[in-house]
């Protein structure tokens, strides 16, 4: 990210010496020729397109190494990057006492359930009040396995995905945890409401996940080729709404937005998903009092409606499982308790 009081160097780019490289993206083999100052734009979330052209224009954006404007075309393969005069930012997490629903703890481990909204840890525009900056409050020393930035985690949730989390507490629980989650044997249950009425009781989506060529805020399913990397998931249907329906997920791998990116490619975004396409109406009539009711559900639960319902995983000192239950958090069960109002009704 390009920060407002960083803006004022870049016209001093070519009076230094020595530059520093704060973003570095290689293009997929699959790219699409796309400009530079998009490609770029997709990739830094809170940088407006505008300050990257300024960037370029200072000099400050380079493909393989050299300076190039806005409208030089990325293709496959190449490496771009945001080179500015001075250090990138350093990461310091600052302990901060920030409540959390703990569901279990010991010297080994700690298992949350995890709100919606908050951050897992820190990343572009968020530096502050992440869970890593909670977890940092409550434990003295926490391994850096996966980071500096990143401490005690072995796995994560996306912002607006609520539920079941585990940390580590030491080295020993971090490569334990670890490699139970590469190994999959941990079982991970998540609840989603998603879009229509999805045919088969149940099923697997099998298909690789990767970064959009598009959009590369988003992933985006590969079925043919080496694209991506490949993902597994079990789904099953709990209940019917017609225009929604309830789906029980069983994760096989855990790749980034993976049940999202699989209903989507199911053609059933998950239910007010603003990033797959969620947060319009998909299914239903188009009624006014409808449009209105569904407007309201959007109120109620205004994020992707997915939580990690129960997570079971070997205990990295004990060996004993360990299963750890959860409710389905309110906006998720207001919504359905107003679906299942609304469709007795519209029975009768």
């Amino acid at each position: 990210m390009l920060e407002e009081q960083n803006q004022d160097n870049l016209d001093e780019q070519d009076e230094q010496d020595e530059l520093y490289v704060h973003h570095k993206f290689v293009a997929t083999p699959g790219q699409s020729p796309v400009r530079v100052d998009k490609f770029l734009h997709n990739f830094l979330e809170r940088t407006s397109r505008n300050k990257v052209q300024k960037a370029a224009e200072a000099g400050c954006v380079q493909v393989n190494g050299n300076s190039v404007k806005s409208n030089f075309k990325v293709k496959p393969n190449d490496v771009v990057t945001m080179v500015l005069t001075f250090p990138p930012r350093s990461t310091e997490i600052i302990p901060e006492n920030i409540p959390l629903n703990i569901v279990y703890r010991d010297k080994d481990v700690l298992v949350i359930n995890k709100e919606q909204g908050m951050v897992v840890h820190p990343g572009h525009g968020n530096f502050t009040g992440t869970l890593v900056h909670a977890l940092t409050y409550l434990f003295e020393k926490l391994p850096v396995g996966n980071g500096e930035d990143r401490p005690g985690l072995v796995h994560r949730l996306d912002k607006n995905t609520s539920g079941i989390m585990v940390v580590a507490g030491n080295e020993y629980a971090m490569s334990h945890l670890a490699k139970q989650f590469f190994d999959r044997t941990t079982d991970r249950e998540y609840i989603a409401l998603v879009w229509g009425n999805v045919k088969e009781d149940e099923g697997t989506i099998t298909g690789n996940i990767g970064r959009s060529l598009k959009n590369r805020k988003v992933m985006q399913v590969f079925p043919d080729g080496d694209y991506g990397k490949h993902a597994v998931t079990h789904y099953k249907v709990l209940e019917r709404f017609g225009y929604i329906t309830k789906v029980s997920c069983k994760l096989e791998t855990g790749r980034t937005h993976q049940i999202r990116a699989h209903f989507k490619y199911l053609g059933h975004p998950l239910f007010n998903d603003e990033e797959y396409g969620g947060n319009k109406i998909l299914k239903g009539t188009t009624f006014t009092k409808y449009k209105q009711f569904i407007e309201n559900c959007f109120t109620i639960c205004p994020r992707h409606a997915l939580h990690a319902k129960s997570l079971a995983f070997t205990h990295p000192a004990t060996l004993e499982r360990l299963k750890f239950d959860s409710e389905i958090p309110e906006d998720m069960s207001t919504i359905l308790e107003k679906f299942r109002t609304y469709t007795n009704f519209n029975k009768n």
